[in-house]
């Protein structure tokens, strides 16, 4: 499911240069979460993310994912513990 978004996700993304790092579907807070990662050369702020999520959700509702009850979380990939 997870590639199938992927996919589905890439091109439209890029489009608004754009990178997708990766779709995850996990749980946060006992919520039933579709985690889509994002960066781009200028870095990610909150309105590269309202716009990424302005392309994702219609992309995603399209694919009939039989996802019910679930949150979408658009982010950046943020700092890893490496870069510590």
């Amino acid at each position: 499911m997870e590639e199938k978004v992927a996919k589905a996700l890439k091109d439209a993304l890029e489009k608004e240069n754009i990178e997708l790092v990766g779709v995850h579907l996990g749980k946060e807070d006992g919520q039933k979460t579709l985690f889509v990662t994002i960066d781009s050369e200028n870095g990610v702020d909150m309105d590269l993310c309202v716009k990424a999520t302005h392309i994702v959700n219609p992309i995603i509702d399209k694919l009939d994912l039989e996802l019910e009850d679930y949150v979408l979380d658009v982010g950046s990939k943020g700092v890893s513990e490496d870069e510590n």
